[in-house]
């Protein structure tokens, strides 16, 4: 009887270590995902040229503005 109240308690304590580790894993992908976007619209926008930009009524100053509402939403 007390082996089975004592694999329950650990099954207890991994369910929450493997909830914790998915939390977190899940987190970084997240935020890697949301990096990458970062990232792309940059490139995107930087490999432009100066009459492309102004076309789109573009500032070169802004593009890591525009990009980080692109990714993050700010």
């Amino acid at each position: 009887m007390a082996i089975t109240q004592l694999n329950s308690g650990l099954d207890v304590v991994f369910d929450a270590g493997r909830t914790f580790f998915h939390q977190k894993l899940d987190h970084f992908r997240k935020a890697q995902a949301k990096r990458r976007v970062y990232r792309a619209t940059c490139h995107e926008l930087s490999v432009l040229s100066d009459r492309d930009l102004r076309d789109l009524g573009i500032p070169r100053s802004n593009i890591k503005r525009l990009a980080m509402e692109a990714a993050y939403g700010l």
